[in-house]
């Protein structure tokens, strides 16, 4: 590798950006509105912050090619789904909403390499 090459992209990081940029489209189609993609503090990160009406919705979104190690929404774990409601308080004392009525959300998609995705949207299950 040359000074001006930079590697490549893991393979997982393109795949987790191209779905979350899909469930980001999906939603807005959905009739939600995106204020924040990629929201980052120390802890961690955000994957989707948008509203739903009066609804404040917080998305994390997991995209995998196959389910051979189980579906995409079954990576969110207790302790994801905790450390998620923690960056959520985060954000919304950040963007002055602190009592706003949260809900929280998956967007599952299962994107094989060779075949269209099929998008799952879960809510309210955080």
């Amino acid at each position: 590798m040359t000074a001006t090459t930079k590697p490549a992209k893991a393979k997982h990081l393109v795949t987790g950006a191209r779905g979350e940029a899909l469930a980001a489209r999906y939603l807005e189609e959905q009739g939600l509105t995106v204020l924040s993609k990629n929201w980052r503090c120390n802890e961690g990160e955000l994957d989707l912050v948008l509203t739903d009406g009066h609804i404040l919705v917080v998305c994390e979104v997991k995209t995998r090619t196959s389910d051979n190690y189980g579906g995409p929404a079954e990576a969110v774990d207790n302790a994801k789904a905790g450390r998620i409601r923690r960056l959520a308080r985060q954000w919304r004392v950040q963007n002055g909403v602190a009592h706003v009525v949260t809900r929280y959300d998956i967007v599952a998609i299962l994107w094989p390499s060779d075949g269209e995705p099929q998008i799952n949207h879960l809510r309210g299950v955080l």
